[in-house]
């Protein structure tokens, strides 16, 4: 079993920046990518960044160039670095990792509880 949790979302400035975190628990498993999602009121969930486990990286086109996600040397823990933030930013941020445990065939998607990101004008 793995559990997520994310931190480092709160209010900021159009403008301003924040670091996302996403840490890993658990044992006996391997992570082959993580990602972050975000969804706002009304709106669909949206693909944000994702990081696989050799280090590939993708990014949704409205937060290309602006937002950079990484990970530890551990490969436990996910960031999102998020700069320019602009007020469509503004969602529920999800930390999501796809999991094999060990010995395993097959891998399960674990989701983080979620961190509030706000962008005030």
């Amino acid at each position: 079993q793995v559990h997520l949790v994310e931190s480092g979302g709160g209010l900021v400035q159009a403008g301003g920046s924040l670091r996302l975190s996403c840490a890993a628990s658990g044992s006996r498993f391997s992570i082959n990518a993580m990602f972050w999602y975000r969804q706002a009121p009304g709106k669909q969930r949206e693909l944000v960044a994702a990081i696989s486990s050799g280090g590939s990286t993708n990014y949704a086109d409205s937060v290309q160039g602006r937002f950079t996600i990484s990970r530890d040397t551990a490969e436990n823990t996910v960031y999102l670095q998020m700069n320019s933030l602009k007020s469509e930013d503004t969602a529920v941020y999800l930390c999501n990792a796809l999991v094999v445990p060990d010995h395993s065939m097959v891998s399960y998607a674990y989701w983080g509880q979620g961190t509030q990101v706000t962008v005030s004008s």
